[in-house]
């Protein structure tokens, strides 16, 4: 096991970590523990009573949190005509097509989201080998793939995060920054949690929430009860 340093055993020293606390008590402890020098990010992680190995269990989408998330999104959005036009009228750091697929595969990856138009999508396609992996590929499931650019921009510039469960069935996420007040953090984290009570599959039995987790960067993460977001 890795050796903690000073601050993170301080953090450590600062709640029970056998606890579970309500979710305010628990993103002003994450605020509280975070043992790095920059506005780190706010974190949490569901984990769900699913089985993923189901086609029928496979969690994911993505919504626009009340109040953002404090990181400014690079949006490169393939599309053409009018389309293209449509993408830089609503803010998008990068428009093309051919352009930048060739970027990409020549090792090019100053963005952090993508969003095509359909139409784009046979050529975007090629490159599921290197984005894939990255998880940059568009989606439908995740408003990425669509006709509607501009409302797309808008909303990953407003905050829109992506969820998705792992094998394991666990949903990581980010729902703010330290600086954020506790108020936002928990309004945030209501939202996404009542995406994914609303995302249940109906064949899902048992828990749904098994256990719920907040964080900060690099800090220790602090139960909440799973109580609090009760599907």
């Amino acid at each position: 096991m890795a050796k903690r340093s000073k601050k993170y055993q301080a953090a450590l020293e600062k709640f029970d970590q056998n606890a579970s606390y309500s979710i305010e008590e628990a993103v002003k402890l994450a605020k509280e523990t975070s043992t790095v020098n920059f506005d780190a990010s706010v974190e949490v992680a569901f984990r769900l009573g699913i089985d993923t190995r189901k086609n029928d269990q496979q969690i994911r989408g993505a919504i626009v949190l009340p109040h953002g998330t404090g990181k400014s999104q690079r949006v490169l959005v393939f599309a053409k005509g009018d389309k293209a036009k449509e993408a830089e009228a609503a803010g998008a750091d990068y428009v093309g097509d051919q352009d930048y697929i060739q970027k990409i595969n020549g090792g090019w990856f100053d963005f952090d989201v993508i969003v095509a138009t359909p139409d784009m999508m046979g050529e975007v396609g090629k490159l599921g080998r290197v984005l894939g992996p990255k998880g940059l590929m568009p989606n439908p499931k995740t408003g990425t793939v669509t006709m509607d650019v501009t409302k797309a921009v808008e909303e990953i510039k407003a905050g829109k995060v992506e969820y998705r469960a792992e094998k394991s069935g666990i949903v990581h996420a980010a729902i703010g920054k330290v600086s954020f007040d506790e108020a936002k953090l928990a309004d945030n984290f209501r939202a996404l949690s009542d995406a994914l009570s609303k995302a249940k599959p109906a064949s899902a039995k048992g828990v749904y929430f098994k256990s719920v987790a907040v964080t900060s960067t690099m800090g220790p993460g602090v139960k909440v009860d799973p109580g609090e977001v009760r599907v």
